[in-house]
């Protein structure tokens, strides 16, 4: 009977997985398209300066991230200084604020006619931007130094698991042989933690490549912009999906690296075992000088950019802007509650059936179903709508073979389009936390149960479902509120004439308005601070 059933499963997990991976298909059966009139122009043009971008922006990210994320790590794993307790936590914060958000706060800010050099001017008499010099924030270089404001937290958060995960023994063996704490870090704790580094790298290198706004608003031209206005400027799909092509294969070797990186870690962690209570006590200007550096990223990385939000939202309040506001949160809240529910019974299923079933390769289903997640936004988006496109001309078709009316978009024009794409991208979230949970249920449980006659079915709704409705919950919560943040997908996948909040806010940024969309724009971060709270919880109880 089980393997009955255990056989059924398996097919739908399957069928479920080739759904979910048909983006993907596709993807590169639309990038062999005959036609590249587009893609040979852009190849001639523009193409070169896309890529060259893309690959500076992932390093200069990538250096900024670890510039701020590793020493803050080692301060708070490492050392005991005023505060250290408080930035355990606090250092996850700026997750939870888009990029674009702060890159519109510092512009506004650091622009010829914001504050910041309109001050200087007035100080210096300066009268004209000819009088001076001031960087530009609308460039390359500025909108990696937002994006590493807000990505850094990945670095901080592996670099310091790893820092406190060391042994004891070894510190303190480095400690009678005289080694300065600089010493130490250098020679041992940073080789050590060199695996979890390059992990916390390479999650902050694939958010780099799907960020779609802030390069946007920087007008800074990538790969993840080219998608888009070659899609929508030159309305070529063939063109965008061999863009898409490309950066799949950039993810692949950033998740390749990651892989790589994480097995290397895992190793490290095996061998070195957990750390005691330690750590090295600064007193003087070492400690202050350690809290001042975590207060002063913490403050330009999140602080700063909420109290302005809330500065905005207070004074440019707007009663009339409120059945708006309304509106489209109501959107925001009923498709991301659908894709949270849609990605836990899939997680659900998939990870029910590599445990039930005897076959091996009954596991792979939930192994490769969350691979949408590396994909950015756009690229997800192209992958969506090509097969939606081509199932709705075949439906049209067969009414007009009917001769009945025809019901035009029925399926690339409708929330359905919206709702399938974040499944896509979110499902491995779900994924992640329904297996953890699982692996804490003991397997004596399912044999207990089959011998009392219980078959799949009945073993997951009377010992699994209660055991892991926790995990269920959290994964559930964490896919809602990522789905509410979500942009780049929502600006390509919405129907017309709806909007989600993170549409809206993104209007106002576009517009440089950012004051009349304050509001909405406090609910994401506001959102975006529970899952925030949720990995402060976790890491504090592995610790």
């Amino acid at each position: 009977m089980i393997q009955t059933l255990s056989r059924r499963w398996s097919v739908g997990g399957y069928l479920t997985v080739a759904l979910l991976l048909l983006p993907l298909a596709a993807l590169v059966v639309q990038s062999m398209d005959p036609d590249q009139a587009v893609f040979d122009h852009l190849k001639q043009t523009v193409l070169t300066d896309y890529v060259v971008n893309t690959i500076l922006l992932i390093a200069l990210v990538a250096l900024g991230s670890l510039l701020l994320g590793l020493p803050a790590a080692w301060l708070v794993a490492m050392c005991r200084f005023p505060g250290q307790r408080v930035f355990q936590w606090a250092m996850l914060l700026p997750l939870a604020m888009p990029a674009y958000i702060v890159a519109y706060v510092y512009t506004d800010m650091f622009d010829y006619a914001g504050p910041v050099q309109s001050t200087l001017r007035s100080l210096m008499g300066w009268q004209s931007p000819q009088d001076y010099y001031f960087p530009a924030v609308r460039s390359l270089g500025g909108a990696a130094i937002m994006l590493a404001l807000v990505l850094f937290p990945y670095v901080f958060m592996l670099a310091r698991t790893a820092f406190l995960e060391q042994a004891s023994n070894l510190i303190q063996a480095s400690r009678t042989l005289g080694c300065s704490p600089r010493q130490s870090f250098f020679r041992l704790s940073l080789p050590l933690a060199r695996p979890a580094i390059a992990v916390g790298l390479s999650l902050v290198a694939m958010e780099t490549l799907a960020d779609f706004a802030t390069v946007h608003y920087f007008a800074v031209n990538t790969l993840t912009t080219a998608v888009y206005d070659t899609w929508l400027g030159f309305g070529s799909m063939a063109s965008a999906a061999r863009l898409s092509t490309l950066m799949l294969l950039v993810i692949a070797v950033l998740m390749f690296a990651e892989r790589f990186a994480r097995s290397r870690q895992e190793r490290f962690q095996k061998a070195e075992g957990k750390s005691e209570d330690y750590g090295y006590q600064l007193t003087g200007w070492r400690a202050w000088g350690a809290f001042g550096f975590c207060a002063t990223l913490l403050f330009f990385s999140f602080l700063l950019p909420a109290w302005v939000l809330m500065d905005y939202a207070w004074h440019y309040y707007d009663p009339s802007a409120l059945r708006q506001f309304g509106q489209y949160s109501l959107n925001s809240l009923g498709v991301s509650a659908a894709v949270a529910l849609i990605t836990v019974l899939i997680a659900l299923g998939l990870q029910y059936l590599a445990r039930i079933s005897p076959r091996r390769w009954d596991r792979l289903p939930g192994q490769i179903a969350g691979f949408g997640y590396a994909l950015p936004g756009t690229v997800l988006a192209i992958g969506v709508m090509i097969p939606l496109i081509a199932a709705d001309f075949a439906i049209n078709d067969l009414f007009e073979w009917l001769g009945q009316p025809l019901p035009g978009l029925v399926l690339s024009g409708s929330i359905l389009a919206l709702v399938f794409g974040y499944t896509v991208r979110f499902l491995a979230v779900a994924l992640g936390a329904v297996e953890n949970s699982f692996k804490r249920i003991s397997p004596s449980l399912d044999m207990a149960a089959a011998t009392m006659g219980q078959g799949p079915a009945g073993i997951l709704r009377r010992v699994h479902l209660p055991l892991v409705r926790r995990g269920m919950l959290a994964a559930g919560l964490i896919v809602f509120i990522e789905a509410m943040k979500e942009l780049p997908a929502a600006l390509l996948l919405k129907p017309i004439g709806f909007e989600t909040l993170a549409t809206y806010v993104y209007q106002f940024v576009s517009d440089e308005m950012l004051e009349l969309g304050a509001l909405p724009a406090l609910v994401i971060v506001l959102v975006g601070l529970v899952p925030v709270i949720f990995l402060n919880r976790s890491l504090e109880h592995a610790h």
